[in-house]
């Protein structure tokens, strides 16, 4: 049956059939021209007589004052009888400059300037009545009396805003009200303030300005006073008495975060801050997107900028496969490709809880297929590739904490070194055209199995290149939020009370953000041509204790005296400092801002066959030591 046919039969809940659009479009009445005049005039009647009394009123006013009192009588009979083409010149120039059928308690600047545009537009009609008339009422009273209709118009539609201030003030407890101090006297602070006025239910009571820029200071915004820089913040807070400051720079770079922070700390007070203008949609904020500080806004690096072009010209209209696609960076792949419009996104796991709530957040923007299966299951691996035939592949699948892989070294072999061949050699059977592998900065002359591990997987998939699939492979630090990580680990020990457990006083290591690091991977992706490597400039490593202590401090709580911190040395497999690139490789700019590309020499591809093939020994872990004179111990795999 087709599916015109089977709509026939559908009823409504009284057993008639459903209207169609012919049947609505014939039952309900179409407005006419005159009849939408008459409603709009029916719901603006009251406005409308209140704009003629002020007309009556403003003309009147000042053809008494003009005249002293002594008004004669012949110019009352002109008055009279010009009084009707003032009061139709303003009503019409109101109607068309759209001062009827307003929201006016919302009205802002563009509605303010249609009042003007209508006032002058009635004066110049009067007045051209009054020429044309022969002066039966004095210029000065036309003048005077339309400019003053102008002003009680302004004030009759904007009271609800003139008289706003007023009337907040005595809404609420107002020891209840936080004091605020607003650090950004530019439009995003205007903008800040407008809304916090506008919504007395937030409870905040802005009480000045900060701003670096020197012009501004002494100045006011909307009334509210630029009361110096960012260094009076705790001098004005304890003046004031301010209960918090808002960062209202959505331009703000980490190094003025970080100050800003490091003063309100000192003066006691919260900070909350707004998202920077990647996260503001057309550029507009409001009170509602204030968010409380996050530690990523205190590390102290610049987000990488992605070339968008070249992205989309990787993925958009391609079949993209993810492996790990339920973890931290997998789903995160998963849901910038998305955004890409690919043919379809294959998200492969082998957990199926992780792979259904990856899922629930992309599968209404393109084409998905979850895939169960385990990269260490070859002959598994070869038929969903050959089966879907992807033409990139991210793969992020491992097994990554280090001190447990340094008990359990045969999984990282397993699933990290032979998992990745395993890929890598179906990738190339598909003829898959990219393939980006996920790696890690521990991989740099590594001493800890995982490092090992990933570094031999680098090693695996360039020693393919030349067999028509573009292989590379990206390294980044530790990634903010991820699970696992030391940023969750440090929030769970303090919201148990602490201690918060930091390894060695001296420990550093480079941060970056989730959705920083995909971006790296797909301007990875993109630059590829086969063989490289691919590393983030990551600014400035940072201090695992210091760290720490701003963690305690982001929770509202002190060091040493809310939370203990306790160092417990170095676990198995960690060392103080990562690195970024061996010296041997070669680093240079890869011609993307923040993005270093390097070429290692390249691997004995028959020494890593062998290696792989003796899948019982620790064999690959040993060539690797031996090939590039790294110190990873043998993992005495058993």
């Amino acid at each position: 049956m087709s599916s015109a046919r089977s709509l026939t039969h559908v009823v409504d809940a009284d057993g008639r059939p459903p209207l169609t659009d012919r049947d609505l479009s014939r039952t309900e009445p179409r407005a006419t021209l005159p009849g939408r005049i008459v409603a709009l005039l029916r719901r603006d009647v009251p406005l409308a007589l209140l704009d003629l009394l002020v007309v009556v009123t403003a003309y009147l006013v000042v053809l008494v004052l003009r005249l002293d009192g002594n008004v004669p009588q012949a110019m009352w009979v002109n008055f009279w009888w010009f009084t009707p083409i003032a009061v139709i010149a303003h009503l019409l120039a109101n109607y068309l400059f759209g001062l009827y059928g307003q929201m006016w308690r919302y009205a802002s600047v563009q509605e303010a300037r249609r009042v003007v545009l209508a006032g002058v537009a009635a004066m110049i009609l009067v007045v051209a009545a009054d020429l044309l008339r022969g002066h039966p009422v004095p210029l000065s009273v036309v003048i005077g009396g339309a400019g003053l209709s102008l002003m009680a118009f302004g004030a009759v539609r904007f009271q609800s805003r003139l008289f706003a201030f007023r009337r907040r003030a005595v809404v609420g407890d107002p020891g209840s009200r936080r004091r605020v101090l607003l650090m950004g006297a530019g439009e995003a602070g205007a903008m800040i303030l407008r809304d916090v006025r506008r919504t007395p239910e937030l409870g905040l009571d802005p009480v000045g300005f900060v701003d670096d820029d020197p012009r501004k200071q002494r100045l006011s915004l909307s009334g509210v006073s630029v009361l110096g820089g960012r260094e009076a913040i705790p001098a004005l807070s304890h003046r004031l008495g301010v209960d918090e400051v808002l960062l209202t720079m959505p331009t703000a770079d980490n190094e003025v975060v970080r100050d800003v922070a490091e003063r309100c700390e000192r003066a006691g007070v919260s900070l909350r801050v707004l998202p920077s203008v990647r996260e503001v949609v057309d550029g507009k904020v409001s009170a509602g997107d204030l968010r409380d500080l996050r530690i990523e806004d205190l590390l102290g690096r610049q987000q990488v900028v992605a070339d968008p072009a070249s992205v989309r010209a990787l993925v958009t209209g391609r079949r993209v496969l993810i492996t790990g696609a339920g973890g931290s960076i997998g789903s995160e792949i998963a849901r910038q490709v998305a955004e890409l419009s690919p043919e379809a996104l294959l998200l492969l796991d082998n957990d199926e809880t992780h792979v259904h709530d990856v899922l629930a957040d992309v599968e209404h923007r393109t084409s998905v297929t979850p895939l169960l299966a385990d990269i260490r299951d070859r002959g598994r691996i070869v038929d969903l590739l050959l089966d879907h035939r992807p033409g990139v592949i991210f793969h992020a699948a491992a097994h990554k904490h280090v001190p447990l892989l340094e008990t359990h070294p045969r999984e990282a072999l397993f699933t990290n070194v032979l998992g990745t061949a395993n890929l890598a050699d179906a990738a190339v059977a598909a003829g898959v055209d990219h393939f980006v592998l996920i790696s890690t900065d521990k991989a740099v002359r590594p001493v800890s199995v995982m490092g090992g591990s990933k570094r031999i997987a680098e090693e695996i998939v360039r020693s393919l290149e030349g067999r028509g699939t573009a292989f590379c492979a990206v390294r980044f630090g530790n990634v903010l939020g991820s699970r696992g990580s030391v940023i969750p680990t440090f929030l769970r020990q303090i919201r148990a009370g602490g201690p918060v457990t930091v390894t060695d006083a001296s420990m550093i290591r480079y941060f970056m953000s989730v959705q920083e690091a995909v971006l790296l991977v797909l301007q990875a992706a993109a630059l590829a041509r086969g063989g490289e490597v691919f590393t983030l400039d990551m600014g400035e490593p940072v201090n695992i204790l210091d760290l720490a202590r701003k963690l305690i401090h982001l929770s509202g709580r002190v060091p040493g005296r809310d939370v203990d911190i306790t160092i417990t040395g170095a676990r198995p497999g960690e060392r103080l400092r990562e690195e970024l690139v061996d010296d041997e490789e070669d680093p240079r700019p890869s011609g993307r801002p923040g993005i270093v590309v390097s070429t290692p020499p390249p691997p004995d591809a028959g020494a890593l066959r062998r290696g792989l093939a003796d899948k019982d020994s620790s064999a690959i872990f040993l060539l690797q030591e031996e090939r590039a004179g790294v110190q990873v111990r043998d993992p005495q795999v058993r």
